[in-house]
Order: C-alpha cells, then structure tokens, then sequence
C-alpha cells in the first residue's frame, strides 16, 4: 500500500520506517529540511535502539523516503498524522496546533482511491473530543478518520509498532464507513493481525481515551509506590521488599513497582495534565483530581533527592562536586524533555555546587544544548574527586558499576541510588555509603 506519515519526529520517523518494514511504500512529510534530509541520508535524528539500522535499510531499499512538500502524499490511500502535542504554555491543555495545520496542510491533497476508500488516521496523543472535531474538517474531503493511538516505550519503539500489545480503531459512526475504513487499515496491519495481535474497535471518544488513560494509569501506579517510599522512609521499611511482596498479587502485578525519582519524558507529565485540563473542560474535573496528588508526588521525589543530597554534603553546595549519572528521563534513550535526572542536576548546581553529569546517549546532545552544563564522557570522568554521585538514569553501564573500581577516583564514597537498581550490600563492602529510595 501507499502510505503517508504527516510528522517525522520520534512517532512519526519510527511508524514510517515501520510501515515500510512491513512491505508499503511510505513518504514521511516534515517541515523541518533539515531532519528531513538527515532521514533520507538514513540517519535518525534521535536515539532509539535498532533503529538506526532499520531505517538505513528502508531508505536505501526504496520503500521509504521523507519530503517537506505535502503534495508528495497525494495519491497514498493512508495519511498518518503523527505529529506532536506538546503542553500549552499556557496552561496544562494539550497544543493542538501541530494538529490542527497537519490536517488543514494535508486535506487538499487528499484523493479519491480505486483500491477503497482513503484514511486519515490519527495517532498523535489529543484530547477526547478531538476526532469528531476533525472527522467534521475531514468530511467535506474524500477520506475518512479514523483514530488509532500509538502505545510507544521509549527504548522499545521499534519493537511496540512492529508487535504491539494491541492495535485500536477509533471508528467514523457511520457503519458502512466504519466497515470499510477497518478494511483498509485490516491491510494496513495484515501481517500483525495474522500473527494474533489484539484488534478492538470503538468510537473516536474511547480510542482517544485509550492512550491517556492507560498513561495515567501508569503514572499513578508509580506515584503509589513513591508515596510508599516515603512512608517507608519514616518507618525504617524497605520499599523494594514491600513492592515486591505487593507485585506477586495478580490484580497489582510487578512492572511499574519500583521506587525512585519519578517519571519524564514527554508522554506522561503532560498526558496527565493535558487529561486534567480536558476534564475541566467538560465538567467532570473531580473525575480526575486524584491524578492531580499524582503529579505532586512526581515532582516532590526530585526536591527530597536535592534535600537528600544537600544533607550529605552537610548543609550547603558550595564548593561541592557532584557527579550525576544520567541525563535521560529513561535508559535507552537520549530524551531529555522532564527528565528527573536534569531537573535534578540543574537544581543542585543553582544551589552552587559543581555538577558533572554524563549520559551515554544524551550527552552529546546536553553537551550542544547546555554549555553551561559540564558534561563527561563516562561515569569515571563524571565521578573524579566527587564529594557525592547520584545515580539519576538506570542505564545499564551505571548499573553495572564496580563500586570497589569507582571508591578509587572519588573524594568521598557517598551514593544516592534514585533509581533503586544497586545492590546495597555490595557498594556499602566496597566502602561506601549507600542511600536508596525508600530504602533503610
């Protein structure tokens, strides 16, 4: 088939390269030249494991290519819209924008297709209501919408577009037009269908609800057990034996268990804020105020870490150095958008300490963006005679870290495991002092 992905940011790059792994011919459109020609060149404009090389054959296999012109989508039967929906500055509501000029740029290319009818399928994260708004924008076109949210992991792209979990079809009302725009996208995502992949259809509203209430409820389950940490910080418990003994009960289950310095990135913060916002809106608010504690117990984790190393260096920053592993919200990945490590580092260096932080992936990148940041190239560097680490990003490089090796190149063997990934035993024989998350 001919597919079109409006927006080639991390969403948008990746379930083009994908589609195009699965055998369709797909352009990806961009306003930006200069990403799109680092695309075509095969190169991807982010970190994402595996797909570097994914895309590299893709492109020089012909099934994909990136252009900035919209009239080079005219003629494909599918036009994903994967473009971003960043918080508003004003406010936590989600910025439509980018949305709302894709379809506008896209609907005058849109044609008629001799193979059934033509898709406009939404993947990009909006709030409810947002689909019916554009199917009525749509519908003096020759297409159909269809909303069909992604369920992407950083770290794990690639591997949740070729096998997700489940694929969802947010339908138009009209039942001959939902039975023929499921039809196209059943040839969309054939192979994935016949490999018995989950495919559930529902309106536009609870496709759009899918995505957000699934980050919310992830959100929350590690807000939960962060809150316990501090419960268990005042009690002497252990947090990871009470998250552990907790996760064996199926209803509860392990995965999102693990205490520390929160959650970043770019989905969950502002999908929560963003849910809030669009309760608000449609007066149900009180529906949702829980998700409000949920998101003070995120950014309270990143202050007790700053007061937790501010106590270590006994009472003052001043002529500190600190090392800080991790610059990523998450391993795998070099984003750093709400990045709890970051906010972390940014915090302690205003306070007047000296902050070397090093990231495998985003370092680079922090190096570029923030030169008034110093950035090292690997934790040894990023350890030389600290007065305190704090381990911010699981990585698996600072996980797997001899503590005997690094005791050897810091001024004072103290660590903050914001993560809870280190075996406390091990660095407390090799002569440190250990603080962990909830942790006695």
């Amino acid at each position: 088939m001919h597919i079109s992905v409006i927006g080639c940011g991390y969403l948008g790059a990746v379930h083009a390269t994908c589609m195009a792994e699965l055998g369709h011919d797909v352009v990806g459109i961009d306003v930006d030249a200069g990403k799109v020609d680092l695309l075509n060149s095969g190169k991807a404009p982010f970190h994402e494991p595996g797909f570097d090389e994914l895309l590299e054959r893709q492109v020089n296999g012909g099934r994909l290519r990136f252009s900035t012109d919209y009239a080079d989508a005219r003629g494909a039967q599918v036009h994903f819209i994967a473009v971003g929906t960043p918080q508003s500055e004003e406010g936590y509501a989600a910025d439509m924008t980018y949305v709302d000029a894709a379809v506008a740029d896209l609907i005058p290319h849109l044609l008629e297709h001799p193979d059934g009818p033509t898709l406009v399928v939404g993947k990009s994260t909006v709030p409810v209501g947002t689909a019916a708004r554009l199917a009525a924008q749509v519908g003096g076109s020759p297409a159909h919408l269809v909303w069909n949210p992604e369920f992407l992991r950083e770290g794990f792209a690639v591997q949740d577009t070729l096998t997700p979990d489940r694929i969802i079809y947010g339908l138009p009302g009209d039942p001959d037009a939902a039975e023929a725009s499921s039809a196209v996208l059943d040839a969309v995502y054939a192979s994935m269908l016949a490999a018995g992949i989950p495919r559930l259809t529902a309106d536009y509203a609870t496709a759009e609800l899918v995505k957000v209430a699934a980050n919310s409820f992830l959100a929350t389950k590690i807000s939960f057990i962060n809150a316990m940490a501090e419960l268990c910080e005042a009690t002497g418990a252990d947090v990871t034996v009470l998250a552990e003994a907790i996760g064996h009960d199926d209803r509860i289950g392990p995965k999102f268990l693990r205490a520390g310095v929160g959650f970043g990135g770019g989905c969950l913060p502002k999908d929560i804020r963003a849910f809030m916002a669009r309760a608000g809106e449609l007066g149900v608010d009180q529906a949702l105020t829980f998700l409000r504690e949920v998101d003070t117990i995120n950014t309270r984790r990143r202050t007790a870490a700053v007061e937790l190393a501010h106590r270590l260096l006994g009472g003052t920053f001043s002529g500190k150095r600190v090392a800080v592993l991790g610059a990523a919200f998450k391993p795998d990945s070099d984003d750093m958008r709400n990045s709890p490590a970051l906010d972390i580092a940014n915090a302690i260096a205003g306070q007047g300490a000296r902050v070397i932080i090093t990231d495998p992936a985003a370092g680079p990148k922090l190096a570029k963006s923030r030169p008034d940041m110093e950035v090292a190239a690997d934790a040894f560097e990023a350890a030389r005679d600290a007065d305190l680490v704090l381990l911010l990003t699981e990585w698996r490089q600072f996980r797997d870290l001899d503590p005997a090796e690094l005791r050897e190149v810091v001024a004072s063997p103290q660590i903050i495991d914001g993560r809870n990934v280190l075996d406390p035993a091990a660095w407390r024989a090799a002569g440190w002092t250990y603080h962990g998350v909830g942790r006695p």
